[in-house]
């Protein structure tokens, strides 16, 4: 079989597995978010927090309770990488030092998972497990549960709550991260992936040498890295490990893992506001967007110009032989589509044409198709936005599932959608201005422009992926991407949490001649031109001078 045949049979295989399991994670999604039922373990956990898990939430407290856990995470696991050192299990490694430790910490708990260290040989086995892994965990839990908060202002009506942070955190985590978590971790080690409490170990090559190969918990913490879009590797190479992905297996489940709940959270949006037709529109947007981006990054990669790819066949640098173009170009497109960052590939070394996308993903502001809950609410901001501009011009007024769109709402929507450009273009022009931003960089040129743009995008978008040639080290960049991080998180959380509160408090309005039809063919179609319209005014002139620019020369 050539490669181009197997390539194609893998996205499809793909497509195929996400299409039977999107729609049965669903349902298990909407039944954990609407149930009035607490299970038994769930009770004691309430009982030990002070918390009564019948008692509803504002939009504020809400945000408050959202804000003061991810402080308490970001306290904790900055003490713990800082004490590394005296802790069990931390294999000689010494702790973090503050700049380094203060974007780790920040990094997990905003769910980005930048990794400026090699974790295999920075990190002990308690502080991956205890601190990192516990982070992916509820940081994707949070972002689930603001989801579910938006979705309930959308469905309430002349109502002041939007449910329990606190509830919404526990169920996700106990009834769907965990159980999810432990089945992808078992079928990973089924693949091949390790999972043990190993230090390094010596081995004797076959010429006579001798190499330290690595152990550790990795297949606990891969599931949950792939399964939450976290992205964090436990090891330096992320994904391309061969003990972290050792095949095509592998690297398809791990593929399917980052994919899966982002693609469900429509079909539940649809389940809640009882209209599952909406969530389709959602999802079909979604699903273009990430469909589109994919097949432009292995048409980059599989067209490369020069010498090398001519006779590899591909532009195969920076790439796995045991994985391939089509499976390393799949898996570019998915984690920059969705908020996971984890890499199989060496990104620096894609075409100028297929770094371009994956650049291009991120700016549009990862909702194709997102993160764990991220990309669902990132994208009803843009149905908001459609149906305000669709209304302008056609003279109707603008409603979305009943509820009126005002100036507070679209103002709300408006500064959630400035917040990321801002940090990113700011961040990254005082990087290339700066000489402390500058020593970064390993070059000059169109090329170094796109290795910082990638970095501040990733960072202000909570992806967590990089052309892995910046120098992200430096006190500049760890404080500064760290700042880009909780502003990239929170800021949008808080915005959405508003427009979530406005929206449960009006009355539902029944749909009549003048409502903009929200779920055909050309709802969807606007939809996808909003995204990539919004994104390309802001950022084509920065994309012109870095990826085009390169992809000209």
């Amino acid at each position: 079989m050539g490669a181009t045949a197997a390539g194609l049979l893998q996205l499809l295989l793909l497509v195929a597995l996400l299409a039977v399991t999107s729609p049965l994670l669903a349902g298990w999604l909407h039944a954990v978010a609407t149930s009035r039922r607490h299970l038994a373990v769930e009770r004691v956990v309430y009982r030990l927090g002070g918390i009564d898990p019948d008692r509803e939430q504002g939009w504020r407290q809400y945000l408050l309770a959202v804000l003061g856990f991810s402080l308490a995470g970001v306290l904790l696991l900055y003490l713990l990488l800082r004490v590394q050192g005296v802790l069990p299990l931390s294999l000689g490694r010494p702790g973090f030092e503050p700049s380094g430790a203060f974007n780790t910490a920040i990094s997990f708990v905003t769910n980005t998972n930048w990794q400026w260290y090699s974790g295999d040989s920075a990190m002990g086995h308690l502080a991956q497990m205890a601190g990192l892994t516990v982070q992916n965990f509820v940081s994707a839990a949070t972002g689930i549960a603001v989801a579910f908060a938006l979705v309930r202002g959308l469905a309430r009506a002349e109502s002041t709550r939007l449910g329990s942070f606190w509830v919404d955190l526990v169920r996700i985590t106990g009834r769907v991260l965990l159980p999810l978590s432990l089945l992808v971790a078992v079928l990973l080690v089924l693949g091949g992936v390790i999972q043990n409490l190993d230090g390094p170990r010596a081995v004797e090559t076959l010429t006579g040498g001798t190499q330290s190969v690595p152990g550790g918990p990795v297949a606990s913490q891969e599931a949950i890295k792939q399964l939450g879009t976290n992205g964090g590797g436990f090891f330096n190479a992320n994904s391309a490990h061969p003990f972290e992905n050792p095949d095509a297996g592998t690297n398809l489940l791990a593929t399917w893992a980052m994919l899966v709940i982002p693609f469900a959270m429509p079909l539940v949006f649809g389940r809640m506001v009882g209209q599952r037709r909406q969530g389709f529109a959602v999802l079909a947007v979604m699903a273009l967007l990430w469909l589109l981006s994919v097949l432009a990054v292995v048409a980059a990669e599989v067209t490369g110009r020069g010498a090398a790819p001519e006779l590899a066949g591909a532009a195969m640098e920076g790439k796995e032989v045991r994985l391939g173009v089509w499976a390393s170009a799949v898996f570019a497109a998915s984690t920059t589509g969705t908020s996971t960052g984890a890499v199989n590939a060496m990104h620096d070394s894609y075409t100028a044409a297929g770094g371009g996308v994956a650049l291009l993903n991120m700016m549009l502001g990862e909702v194709s198709p997102g993160g764990v809950g991220s990309g669902l609410y990132s994208m009803l901001l843009i149905a908001v936005l459609t149906v305000f501009l669709s209304g302008l011009m056609v003279g109707r007024t603008p409603e979305y599932l009943g509820k009126k769109i005002g100036g507070g709402e679209i103002t709300l929507v408006a500064l959630v959608l400035l917040v990321m450009p801002a940090t990113l273009l700011a961040g990254a022009a005082l990087s290339v201005s700066l000489p402390t931003g500058r020593e970064s960089l390993a070059g000059e040129g169109p090329h170094a422009l796109t290795q910082m743009l990638y970095a501040w995008a990733s960072a202000s978008n909570n992806n967590g992926s990089a052309f892995a040639s910046l120098s992200a080290g430096t006190p500049f960049l760890a404080v500064g991407q760290g700042l880009a991080m909780l502003v990239g998180r929170f800021v949008p959380m808080l915005l959405v949490l508003a427009l979530a509160g406005r929206l449960a408090a009006q009355r539902t309005v029944p749909a009549g001649s003048g409502t903009i039809p929200t779920h055909g063919p050309v709802f969807v179609s606007l939809m996808a031109f909003v995204v990539v319209v919004v994104a390309g005014l802001t950022f084509f002139p920065s994309l012109a001078l870095g990826p085009i620019a390169e992809a000209l020369q």
